[in-house]
């Protein structure tokens, strides 16, 4: 018994230590796109710009446009990376604000409609609970239109005492979990939210669609 303690203290410490270093690398990555790439490609584009407005030759100065074009699409496509790589959401916003997010962002794709009901007294989680649960969320989405073919997704998100539990269905067309229950998206979510102290289930059949079913105790 306490050998399983200190092994699951272990990981979460692990865990703990490996998002915090995937966390400072993406903040490294995004900061050198900005600061670096991006200010060489706009360099490039300031000359491209000069060259058009030199040069004479019809032809020359066309390609020389379609050039600088790709520069500013390309420049344009960076600065959304490396907008998305330095992004703090997760350590400014509740996991309230981080879940209705993606759903928002599903909604606008106007795919499938997505419900989603909470508590809005909810604590703000640490880091790891939050960002678990967001990884799983989107995860669990991704799936239902990818595979599923759903018309709804309903995400419940409540504190009832002393545990937290995350609901995610869809009423899409379901599968057979005993076949697909060494599947590696499952096996993730599951590994996920273990780590953290919790537990998940599944539920899921051809008529009825699928449930993933978090309890995580506080």
């Amino acid at each position: 018994m306490l050998l399983n303690n200190q092994h699951e203290e272990h990981q979460k410490e692990l865990l703990s230590t490996q998002i915090e270093i995937q966390n400072q690398t993406m903040q490294h990555i995004g900061r050198e796109i900005h600061d670096n790439i991006g200010q060489k490609l706009t360099l490039a584009s300031l000359y491209t710009q000069q060259l058009a407005y030199e040069n004479k030759a019809p032809q020359i100065t066309e390609s020389i446009e379609n050039i600088s074009a790709i520069i500013n699409q390309s420049l344009s496509e960076l600065r959304a990376l490396s907008k998305s790589l330095t992004d703090d959401s997760i350590d400014s916003l509740s996991l309230v604000e981080l879940i209705q997010s993606e759903c928002e962002k599903v909604n606008e794709l106007k795919k499938c409609k997505v419900t989603f009901k909470n508590n809005e007294d909810l604590a703000n989680y640490n880091y790891q609970i939050k960002s678990v649960l967001l990884r799983i969320c989107q995860e669990f989405m991704q799936n239902s239109i990818k595979h599923s073919k759903c018309k709804n997704i309903n995400i419940i998100l409540m504190r009832n005492n002393d545990h937290l539990s995350f609901i995610l269905a869809d009423d899409g067309k379901g599968f057979d979990v005993d076949k697909k229950s060494n599947g590696i998206g499952l096996l993730n979510m599951k590994k996920r939210t273990e780590i953290i102290g919790g537990k998940a289930s599944i539920q899921s059949s051809t008529s009825s669609g699928t449930q993933l079913t978090i309890s995580i105790p506080l």
